[in-house]
């Protein structure tokens, strides 16, 4: 079996690395080396934030992307994240750890059945989640992120008929915001759906002082008992603004890394979901790690491409979202 065969199998370059190399290092002289830029997401595990050359969410990555002026792009997070990356920036390689980094959001909306459901409504304007594959995209007319998708919404005619999709809980979320009637993609992300209402009720008991923190893609009920919702950079702010001292995440735990960073004084409690394993970590998140990020930038794979005709079709919205991002200052 040769090198790309074991990485459809695996979805990463499984190598030997001498345990005394510093990787952290190696990591460091690579960089350099290719002329890389290391783009990592606020769930991947610390070591990979703590070698990240921008962390950041989803519009963040995206903005990051589109300008750096680097050879290869090592994106450390899921899969529709590369993708994305490459789309905005097609003459650059574009390398994923893991190639099997995927997404359980993005797979709860096949491209093909979206496109017939799409069809049902032939004057709605198409508004996707970021967090879907580039062929979804391609079905769109502008791409948003938790962090804009209110904005976006806003931005547009009152009289405007929209789909949204794939995230039907942001969706949900967005119209509530905005007083849209949204027609909403039934999807959803693993990690956000299985908080456990009862569990962060308990645990709000025992830290009544604490304030809760969820994310859009968080169900409704989990929602109403937040005191503050947002993206996970609108999370990390707040936490770092609010004078209290105590909070508790509803969202990937991988965040926490960075809260706990930028503000020790403070305490950071993840939320409790509905499982017996107490965690809320995403398992494709997680699939990256330092190991796996060193073997691809020194090999040059796992590559992330995306067909011509995709890239020509799906630059469009993520260019609209950017466009609209930038004239409201987000």
């Amino acid at each position: 079996m040769d090198i790309f065969e074991e990485i459809n199998v695996t979805g990463f370059v499984d190598e030997y690395i001498d345990p005394t190399l510093d990787l952290f290092d190696e990591i460091e002289k690579l960089k350099k080396e290719k002329n890389a830029v290391i783009l990592a997401h606020y769930y991947q595990d610390p070591d990979i934030q703590d070698i990240a050359d921008y962390i950041g969410d989803s519009l963040g990555l995206s903005q990051q992307a589109a300008k750096t002026d680097a050879d290869v792009i090592v994106f450390a997070g899921v899969h529709f994240m590369a993708e994305t990356a490459k789309i905005l920036s097609p003459s650059k390689k574009v390398l994923l750890p893991d190639v099997k980094a995927g997404c359980s959001l993005a797979d709860s909306c096949p491209p093909h059945l979206f496109k017939k459901f799409k069809e049902n409504y032939p004057d709605h304007l198409v508004i996707t989640y970021v967090n879907c594959t580039a062929e979804l995209k391609a079905l769109s007319d502008i791409v948003c992120t938790s962090s804009n998708a209110v904005q976006i919404v806003e931005s547009l005619p009152k009289d405007q008929k929209i789909i949204f999709g794939p995230d039907k809980n942001l969706g949900a979320y967005v119209a509530k915001k905005t007083g849209r009637d949204l027609v909403l993609w039934n999807g959803a992300c693993m990690v956000h759906e299985i908080f456990s209402r009862e569990k962060i009720t308990k645990l709000k008991e025992r830290h009544p002082g604490a304030k809760l923190l969820a994310h859009p893609e968080c169900e409704e009920v989990i929602l109403q008992m937040a005191d503050y919702i947002g993206s996970t950079t609108g999370i990390l702010k707040y936490a770092g603004t609010h004078p209290e001292k105590e909070f508790i995440v509803a969202t990937e735990a991988g965040i926490l890394h960075q809260m706990q960073k930028e503000n020790p004084d403070k305490i950071f409690i993840p939320a409790p979901p509905n499982n017996s394993c107490a965690c809320n970590d995403c398992p494709h998140m997680k699939r990256n790690t330092i190991e796996k990020l060193y073997l691809c930038l020194k090999n040059g794979y796992p590559e992330v491409t995306v067909p011509k005709h995709i890239i020509e079709k799906a630059v469009k919205p993520i260019e609209r979202m950017l466009e609209i991002s930038a004239r409201l200052g987000l």
